[in-house]
């Protein structure tokens, strides 16, 4: 009995021990993690300031944007756009860690066999644009550690922005060392040139003596956990694919990305005859990537067995999630659109933009910290009143165009340092915190550097974005229509439908419900109806007409106005004006004004059931969601395919003058046609449209196979490292070959059904938020089960069948339920009930006007 006692003792003196030593554990870890608000970047780190990252003043890309004249300022600003990554080299190096290695621009930038989207490929591969001066290698670089790396031309001359003397890289870690006998250069802060615009090249300061010696090239580009196809890995051991596919490879070269490889193209009235040839004349610094395929981007090795795959390859080319890093838990594809016009713009808003900002929102930079005369320095008012556009697609950026381009570099990853301790990167799961500017402008010496530099930028844009119109390009000038009479007709089609929306120019007089003050915030859906009411009189339609037929019309006309219009009234997805990140709180929280965030509920919305297509209606929360700006229709001929999400028409892989008109034909044709639009692969028949599901754009004989969420083994956290192999053995259904896999997912499964599901309660009560995430595990816990017995051999019928007993759950937890994507701005047609639809011929007519923008 003692010696029972003794050990009941001694079993319980052990276990206090194990929790001493848990909490102990904990705290040590708690107070040594970095901690938002007291990490520095890495260049204040290592010593540097802002002011030693002056803006480059070489006037490199002089061909580019018409080759127009432009002022030191103005050059300095094009060089930020296309040339700076502010530090973002770091993030993207992390991010390939934290995605499993999916995102891989190191792989993304060479030209090895192993590889898509070589330079003679990379434009119809990738939908990236070749920088001149540069050849396709045709063997490994010794001087790159045998990357296969665009070479440049000898007689091109040497980049400006590769300078070390003139621009000294920051030293730190292993970069400006000798690394086993090789130096590893501090380099130039810009980076070297990739031969990909707005991608740019870093030596890797953890390529220390031990990386150096276990790097192995050929073995980068075959030995990778996520290809599919297993033959490519015949040379690899195990061993191999664990490292050269996992969390722990050590590159020797990180990868920045400057605002330029996401809105730089070719120019569409001097397009290149070859894509994959530009030279910089045939170039637009401001048109937007509208070619840009982000599946085979963000994850080039193209595994279309797994559900990440068939997430990004949910975006069409030209379109790309901004929130996929800082996820809100919705799929949300949006254009990445062009600049144009930004000076009418900027003055647009001084009529309608009014913004009111608090807190956070107050740090922002604005032009009169620069300005002290002309119209610009007008758009501020001291303390807290800002005349803005409203930047994103749901009007969410509303603190003043610095603000908006300064919050462009934190989203590409300036100080990730802190930008990921906010959220949890791609998952979620985490509640989100904001990023505040006066911590990045205290703690990142790049984005202070940033900071000086975006004003010169705005000047830039200020010069450079002029419409390209199709009367400019070539041969354009055959495809406009000569008769004037129907071109009048269409004129007048336009004032009477689209120009309420889609111009800057509009009657004088006091506009019932938004003049003087655009009536922002929380009365702001009563003051749009009265609006919306009058553009529905004949005194709006007639003085509109004058305004368009007017000869100077076009004249600095941004044909958009930045209103925020209720989606009640688009009818278009409601998965982007669900957005939170830039509510109050989140990720943007000082890069939206108090007024964004005061904004009234639009009120409920009908979605469809993705299985049955039967309608369902969803409240749209108030608190900045539910509101969509109109974009510009600034040479509109030139950026088909249309909707916010290049849904609707026919995308054309070339930059050509007759494919951009293909593209817009067939799409604006789908706009104003709506029976046109393309159907649902499962609902086909009812006619509401068209949903992103599992499997939908496949490869021939791929079509109906089933896809799994999978994690490759090299990613798995430490503490499964050990067990892997066991698990195999005990857990066959969740551990496959390669890592963790669940699924298997059926194809017809609705992407959205899964990507948006919310994990966290919005709810500010604590019984309700408990209430919420018990549902949430519980549905987990379910799923897991269900899937369990499964089984890894279950044919795609008996997925299905698993698969429907969830769809009801994950529905009623969804953050968007919202999933066809190609409805909506029924304006003109026979869907829009509030007005009678346009005719045949006066489609037509308006077509015609449409092309001369």
């Amino acid at each position: 009995m003692a010696n029972k006692h003794l050990l009941g003792r001694v079993i319980a003196t052990v276990v206090l021990l194990l929790a001493v030593v848990a909490v102990v554990a904990v705290a040590w870890v708690r107070y040594h993690e970095p901690r938002p608000g007291h990490v520095l970047d890495e260049a204040l780190a290592a010593g540097r300031t802002a002011e030693s990252f002056p803006a480059a003043d070489e006037d490199y890309f002089h061909e580019m944007d018409g080759a127009k004249t432009l002022t030191l300022a103005e050059v300095r600003g094009r060089n930020t756009w296309i040339a700076w990554s502010g530090g973002n080299d770091w993030f993207w190096d992390e991010m390939s860690k934290r995605s499993a290695g999916a995102v891989d621009f190191l792989k993304v930038v060479s030209s090895h066999a192993l590889t898509h989207g070589k330079r003679s490929t990379r434009w119809y591969d990738y939908g990236l644009v070749n920088e001149p001066c540069f050849d396709e290698p045709t063997g490994p670089d010794p001087s790159h550690w045998n990357l296969w790396l665009d070479r440049r031309k000898a007689d091109c001359g040497a980049d400006p922005f590769d300078n070390p003397t003139k621009y000294p890289g920051v030293r730190t870690g292993a970069r400006g060392t000798t690394v086993n006998g090789r130096e590893l250069p501090a380099g130039s802060y810009y980076g070297e040139p990739t031969g990909i615009v707005g991608l740019r090249l870093f030596p890797n300061p953890a390529f220390d003596a031990r990386a150096a010696a276990t790097w192995n090239a050929d073995k980068y580009y075959q030995c990778s956990i996520q290809r599919p196809s297993p033959e490519r890995n015949a040379a690899c051991t195990p061993d191999d694919l664990l490292y050269y596919g996992g969390k722990d490879l050590v590159r020797p070269y990180r990868v920045g990305m400057s605002c330029g490889f996401c809105h730089v193209g070719p120019n569409p009235v001097n397009p290149p005859a070859d894509p994959n040839k530009p030279a910089w004349a045939n170039l637009s610094s401001n048109v937007g990537a509208q070619y840009f395929w982000v599946d085979r981007i963000f994850y080039p090795e193209a595994d279309d067995t797994n559900f990440a795959f068939q997430l990004f390859h949910a975006s069409r080319p030209g379109t790309l999630d901004t929130s996929f890093i800082s996820t809100d838990n919705i799929n949300n594809p949006r254009t990445m659109n062009a600049v144009y016009n930004l000076l009418p713009r900027l003055l647009e808003a001084k009529r309608w933009g009014k913004e009111t900002l608090a807190g956070g929102e107050l740090n922002n930079h604005q032009f009169n910290d620069y300005l002290k005369d002309g119209p610009l320095s007008e758009l501020f008012t001291a303390p807290d009143t800002v005349w803005t556009p409203r930047v994103l697609k749901d009007g969410a950026d509303s603190v003043g165009a610095l603000g908006a381009l300064n919050r462009v570099y934190l989203n590409i990853g300036t100080f990730g340092e802190e930008w990921l301790l906010h959220f949890n990167a791609l998952v979620g799961g985490k509640r989100v915190t904001p990023i505040e500017i006066n911590v990045a402008r205290k703690n990142s010496a790049y984005f202070k550097a940033t900071e000086a530099q975006t004003f010169d930028t705005a000047q830039f844009f200020l010069k450079t974005t002029d419409p390209h119109l199709l009367a400019d390009a070539p041969g354009g000038a055959t495809h406009l229509e000569k008769d004037q009479k129907i071109l009048t007709r269409g004129k007048e089609v336009f004032a009477d439908t689209c120009a309420r929306c889609h111009s800057s120019k509009r009657p004088a007089v006091r506009v019932p419900g938004l003049d003087p003050d655009g009536c922002a915030g929380k009365n702001y859906l009563k003051c749009w109806s009265n609006y919306w009411g009058w553009t529905k009189t004949p005194e709006f339609k007639q003085k509109m007409r004058e305004i368009v037929l007017a000869p100077d019309f076009m004249t600095g006309n941004y044909l958009s106005n930045d209103f925020r219009v209720p989606v009640t009234l688009l009818e278009t997805n409601a998965c982007s004006p669900l957005a939170t990140n830039a509510l109050g709180g989140n990720i943007w929280d000082n890069f939206s004004s108090q007024s964004y965030k005061d904004l009234p509920s639009v009120g409920s919305i009908t979605w469809y059931d993705p299985y049955t297509g039967d309608e369902k209606k969803y409240v749209m929360p108030a608190g900045g969601r539910g509101y969509t700006r109109p974009p510009s229709l600034v040479s509109l001929w030139s950026t088909a395919p249309f909707l916010l999400n290049n849904s609707l028409g026919h995308f054309e892989a070339s930059p050509s003058v007759d494919a951009r008109l293909k593209s817009f034909d067939d799409s604006i044709g789908q706009m104003l046609w709506p029976e046109r639009r393309q159907r649902d692969s499962i609902l086909g028949d009812k006619g509401i449209g068209l949903i992103d599901r599992v499997g939908d754009r496949l490869p021939a004989g791929h079509e109906n196979q089933s896809v799994y969420l999978r994690l490759g083994a090299g990613f798995l956290p430490d503490f499964l490292q050990p067990g892997f192999r066991t698990g195999q053995v005990l857990f066959p259904w969740l551990f496959g070959s390669e890592g963790i896999e669940i699924g298997p997912i059926p194809s017809g499964t609705p992407v959205g059904l899964l990507s948006n599901l919310n994990p966290l309660s919005e709810d500010p009560d604590p019984a309700r938020r408990l209430e919420y995430e018990t549902r949430v595990a519980s549905l987990v816990r379910r799923a897991a089960a269900d899937f369990k017995a499964l089984g890894r051999n279950a044919s795609a019928e008996q997925a299905r069948a698993t698969l429907k007993n969830l769809v009801d759950p994950l529905l009623g937890l969804s953050k968007c339920p919202d999933l066809v994507v190609n409805r909506g701005h029924y304006f003109g047609t026979d869907r829009f009930k509030e007005e009678p639809a346009l005719s045949d011929a006066d489609k037509l007519a308006l077509i015609a006007f449409l092309k001369t923008f």
